[in-house]
């Protein structure tokens, strides 16, 4: 069972959402990215507590340009489910306005390439994701209590 969430004081969550903490974000998420696909998911494809990472990559939905993102995921046969938690800040991150407004995307594991179609996943499957989720990546909990946004779940299924 999962401990119960951690809350944050007032000047954590100022921090958490910070433009610098979205630029660390951004440069640790392109230094993964750069290891992973150098090296086929041999390095680069685990986050904390050994929950795996695959890149996602989406079409910008401005520039029109490929962009990856590494992002842990739940794989359920050729499903991949993501989480758009972005640590529980405040925001959607831009991987996910990308694929509201382009749903084809592209999803690499250690093991395989995948062609998928993303969309939100209903209240349903969220019901049956989150403990899944939560249970693959306790922190997932934390996230969700950093923030008054409803985190969105996306399942990835084959193109």
């Amino acid at each position: 069972m999962a401990d119960s969430p951690r809350p944050l004081t007032a000047k954590q969550l100022e921090r958490l959402n910070a433009r610098s903490t979205g630029t660390i974000i951004k440069w640790m998420s392109r230094l993964q990215t750069l290891v992973f696909k150098t090296t086929n998911g041999k390095f680069g494809n685990k986050f904390l507590r050994g929950a795996e990472v695959g890149i996602l990559t989406t079409i910008g939905r401005k520039s029109g340009e490929p962009r990856d993102i590494p992002l842990l995921y739940l794989q359920e046969g050729r499903r991949i489910v993501l989480v758009a938690s972005q640590g529980g800040r405040a925001t959607d991150p831009m991987w996910y306005r990308n694929l509201l407004a382009n749903p084809k995307v592209r999803f690499q594991t250690k093991s395989e390439k995948l062609v998928l179609v993303a969309r939100d996943a209903t209240d349903a499957e969220r019901d049956e994701y989150w403990p899944k989720l939560d249970a693959m990546y306790p922190d997932f909990a934390n996230y969700r209590s950093y923030t008054d946004r409803k985190i969105p779940i996306v399942i990835c299924d084959p193109a």
